[in-house]
């Protein structure tokens, strides 16, 4: 109970702290970390407790928007990443899921924010996605303006693709950082674990 009441604790810290001074991903990496290791530790009833007083946490320092838009995707990224180190999964089933999770919760996120600000948040980015895309394609010297089909899927591409790195960071962090607590992780692919030794 007490490992479980410090992890929710450093777990709403990290969070707190990336939301008010934003560093990149270095925080980033590590928000669903706390509640794999309890998993991985205790079992799920203790990880789902980690994730109860986390958004509890949550919503007293930042309110209840801020809590949900951490439950999805991150503290269903650690429950799920939890239950599957645990039972061995290899990294290629647990990145490619990790990311659909993600990509997931970017979509709910977006969905979210539109509707507590009543505007379409997914058309203003898809604005954004065109007039790159636009750039692009001028640079390779095709001045049609691309259809709103490929923008989508381009769009679409970027969103998983980006969640996909972002998962790659948060195993790789969770196999240096856990491995030193004594609680580790299935190990990497041969070739990332090359790539990491050099």
């Amino acid at each position: 109970m007490v490992e479980t009441a410090f992890m929710a604790s450093t777990t709403a810290m990290l969070f707190l702290i990336n939301y008010y001074f934003p560093v990149g991903p270095l925080f980033r990496m590590f928000f669903p970390t706390p509640i794999a290791l309890i998993f991985l530790r205790w079992g799920d009833r203790a990880a789902w407790k980690c994730v109860l007083v986390t958004i509890l946490l949550l919503t007293l320092l930042m309110g209840p928007t801020r809590s949900i838009q951490f439950m999805i995707p991150h503290a269903f990224v650690g429950i799920f990443l939890g239950y599957a180190w645990k039972q061995g999964m290899p990294w290629s089933f647990t990145l490619t899921i990790g990311s659909l999770i993600n990509s997931f919760g970017v979509f709910f996120q977006v969905a979210l924010i539109s509707v507590l600000v009543q505007e379409n948040i997914w058309l203003y980015f898809i604005v954004q996605i065109t007039q790159l895309v636009t750039n692009i394609l001028q640079f390779l010297g095709i001045f049609d303006p691309p259809n709103l089909f490929f923008v989508q899927s381009f769009a679409l591409f970027s969103i998983v693709c980006s969640n996909f790195f972002y998962q790659c960071l948060i195993h790789v962090g969770a196999w240096l950082v856990l491995d030193r607590l004594g609680t580790a992780i299935p190990a990497p692919p041969q070739w990332l674990q090359n790539l990491l030794d050099d």
